[in-house]
């Protein structure tokens, strides 16, 4: 049992909990502060969870739902505008964990070019495929076909969910992106998301976030912490456009984290206070909130 990030076998109980009726148990790592669910404890740490039972659980249903389907079209528009103010205009793309292809479409539409997606989920995959898009069931199948290498690969909400964070950047890293690509990250900010799901091997706070990348050999071009596209004021979620680093020392140790914990709390008592003082701001209403 080793830490997700730094590959420690030192870690202590976080905090335990439950996720649409499953227990679940966080550990933090001693060495670098992440706090994670251990492989061996967690049912998501099996490739297929995903085929079909990850939606099943979270939704209900396999297929696509309308506010799935709402909160990634307008997720897509943010991403595009972040992308664009760093004046990024990739042509050969590849999004890992592509869902219904939503922001594939849309990088399509903004960059023209070619696309390619990677999705386990057999219904998601089926959707993305009914829309003319190309995708792929995992990221073997992938290299099998011998597509790449890709000016930009997003792992857009991905990264939280991968039992191997560290050695997958890495391989996008090597194997999938061009000379001069890019990598973009968004995950749930620890600090401000629930964060704790049944899916969820690791919680990322922007610390974390930036030392997995450069354990991975990225370097940090722009990290935004945001609410897009649920909340005008609660930064949930961490977006990072990253670079191969141009140097990199064959042994890198993270930096560590203190005071996750105590962090953790503020953040979400933040939270719990700018949702009670303004309530209609805190969370943008979803479709089904609204009626339709």
């Amino acid at each position: 049992m080793k830490c997700l990030l730094c590959g420690s076998e030192k870690y202590q109980a976080f905090t335990k909990t439950r996720s649409f009726g499953f227990p679940l148990s966080y550990y933090q790592c001693e060495r670098c502060g992440l706090v994670f669910q251990t492989l061996e404890e967690s049912q998501a740490a099996d490739p297929d969870f995903y085929a079909e039972t990850y939606r099943k659980i979270y939704q209900g249903n396999p297929e696509p739902t309308v506010k799935d389907l709402y909160v990634q079209k307008n997720r897509s528009e943010f991403l595009i505008r972040f992308l664009q103010r760093q004046k990024i205009y990739p042509t050969r793309i590849l999004d890992v964990g592509a869902s219904s292809g939503m922001l594939l479409a849309a990088f399509r539409h903004a960059f023209g070019g070619q696309t390619a997606g990677v999705e386990p989920g057999d219904a998601y995959r089926a959707y993305a495929e009914a829309q003319g898009l190309v995708m792929y069931p995992s990221l073997d199948a992938l290299a099998a076909a011998d597509k790449g290498p890709y000016d930009l690969v997003s792992l857009i909400h991905v990264l939280e969910h991968l039992p191997d964070p560290v050695g997958t950047l890495v391989m996008i890293r090597e194997e999938l992106l061009a000379k001069g690509g890019c990598l973009l990250v968004e995950v749930p900010n620890f600090y401000a998301h629930d964060s704790y799901e049944l899916a969820h091997l690791a919680c990322f706070t922007p610390h974390s976030l930036q030392e997995i990348l450069k354990m991975a050999g990225f370097r940090i071009v722009k990290l935004k912490r945001h609410g897009e596209p649920r909340s005008d004021l609660l930064r949930l979620y961490l977006t990072a456009l990253a670079a191969p680093a141009v140097k990199r020392s064959n042994m890198v140790d993270p930096s560590p984290e203190k005071w996750v914990g105590i962090k953790r709390r503020l953040g979400l008592l933040y939270r719990r206070l700018v949702q009670k003082l303004f309530p209609h701001k805190a969370w943008r209403p979803l479709p089904d909130e609204k009626g339709d």
